[in-house]
């Protein structure tokens, strides 16, 4: 067991409620939305990006893999560096951060200088979503977190969606530089919101980092993500894709070893014994993983498999995001109906029929319909995202909320990464089988099917939560007690 000195640590003093819990969800969120905007904005514009910058598109590719890395890498730390510095103060701080690094980026004039500044931008990036959440958590009660989780989770539906259509404008109208600087008005708006509506949390004592820690959980991440973002895209040497995997996995495996056997790890890893975290992150993972395959398939499929232009694309992709907002007003009725456990194994089956549904679809398949149906896969995609946020931790004392918060962000992180690769491997075995020198049609049917077999993977792991599960969180159980 590793030694500390000093003072046991302390979580930081609650303020006293001064604001309605769904105003600051809403305030956190527009931070949130820039920062899930400008990551699936950039990929639209990388074209253009590359004709001014005179590079290969693929070479430029490291603009989207540098942000990814930084963005992944730091998020461990970021529960410590709140607790220790306050977290409204470092969420204010990550906002400024990512702003000017936007600007850096709109003014690179070459390749290097943009990678740096990308990276400074998933440096204030990975201070701003976890501590966002984590601000928001030690702002509002129990039976308030669902409303509030529903709030805080539309930006994560609708930045990815809305990101390419707002992306392809942007850059047509107004040139690449565009898409990173708005960010500024966005990131303006929302610093001076935090700064006048959210209470203030003074700093607590969390003791010192875990320093071996987040050295190996840095590495893993680092390597892991770059073998996962380079791999099969010829843009660094034969074999090294290879060798970050398998350095990822070593230093991974380092890190679980030490996060075991140190008091106060980088990783809280004891978090996983808390039934609803470990199921909501776990599971969730699983889930989010399947899912993250539609935003790069579907647009894919409908210019290169169908022929359409980027701007139909996009517009009929955004049909997923209306989904998710036609679903927030239901999340909060039906998990207090259905409870968490029969809500969450509902709703990922459901929701693999909507990660399937696109398998079926032809060019003579008019778009009205496409745009329909995919809305109602956006429909319980929301569900159940705003399930898995707000389960998480619904049993978490207050004390580990740093904790959880950093773990729970890390996971969901690596989600979305592991769903490209997951539609690119699928992608190419199918058309390298069928004796193709490149995806068709039939191809993007096969890995619309394999992204929700493992969508429809995570519902026996959701069926392990106990019928109450967060029952004091989603009201389900209630009336019974009472009558009871």
């Amino acid at each position: 067991m590793t030694k500390t000195s000093g003072a046991e640590p302390a979580p930081p003093t609650l303020p006293a409620r001064t604001a309605d819990p769904r105003m600051i969800a809403a305030i956190v969120a527009s931070a949130l939305f820039m920062q899930n905007l400008d990551s699936s904005a950039v990929a639209t514009a990388l074209p253009a990006m590359a004709r001014d910058l005179a590079v290969e598109p693929a070479r430029l590719g490291a603009a989207i893999t540098s942000y990814l890395v930084a963005l992944t890498v730091f998020i461990p730390v970021s529960g410590w560096v709140a607790d220790r510095f306050g977290a409204k103060r470092v969420f204010m701080a990550a906002i400024v951060v990512f702003t000017l690094a936007s600007i850096l980026c709109g003014r690179a004039t070459g390749v290097a200088e943009l990678i740096a500044a990308r990276v400074l931008q998933g440096v204030g990036g990975a201070m701003m979503v976890p501590v966002a959440r984590l601000l928001l958590l030690r702002q509002i009660r129990k039976e308030e977190m669902l409303s509030a989780m529903a709030w805080l989770t539309m930006p994560a539906m609708i930045g990815p969606i809305s990101g390419p259509p707002l992306g392809g404008f942007l850059t047509d109208a107004f040139g690449w530089q565009s898409v990173f600087l708005i960010n500024v008005p966005i990131g303006a708006l929302g610093l001076a919101l935090v700064a006048w509506k959210i209470p203030a949390i003074p700093p607590g004592n969390p003791g010192p980092p875990d320093r071996i820690g987040l050295f190996l959980i840095g590495a893993a991440l680092a390597l892991f993500m770059f073998g996962l973002e380079t791999i099969g895209r010829g843009v660094v040497p034969q074999g090294m894709p290879q060798v970050g995997l398998v350095l990822g996995v070593m230093f991974g495996w380092a890190a679980i070893r030490h996060c075991r056997r140190v008091k106060r790890p980088a990783l809280d890893l004891s978090l996983l014994k808390i039934p609803t975290f470990s199921q909501s992150t776990l599971a969730g993972t699983l889930f989010r993983v399947g899912a993250g395959t539609s935003p790069f398939l579907v647009p894919m499929l409908l210019q290169v498999g169908f022929g359409k232009s980027a701007s139909e694309a996009g517009l009929v992709s955004f049909a997923t995001a209306l989904g998710a907002l036609a679903m927030k007003p239901l999340a909060r009725p039906l998990l207090k109906r259905f409870g968490f456990r029969r809500a969450l194994i509902g709703a990922s089956l459901v929701a693999a029929v909507g990660v399937a549904l696109p398998a079926a679809f032809t060019p003579a398949w008019p778009l009205p319909l496409i745009f329909a149906l995919l809305a109602l896969g956006g429909l319980f995609r929301s569900l159940q995202f705003t399930a898995l946020n707000t389960l998480a931790f619904a049993d978490v004392p207050a004390a580990r909320l740093s904790a959880a918060t950093s773990f729970s962000g890390t996971a969901q992180q690596l989600a979305p990464a592991l769903g490209v690769v997951l539609a690119t491997t699928s992608l190419e075995t199918s058309a390298m089988l069928a004796g193709r020198h490149s995806p068709g049609v039939p191809d993007f049917a096969m890995a619309f099917l394999v992204a929700a077999a493992v969508v429809a993977a995570s519902a026996p792991f959701f069926a392990r939560l106990a019928p109450d599960a967060g029952e004091a969180v989603s009201g389900h159980g209630v009336k019974r007690v009472a009558a009871e």
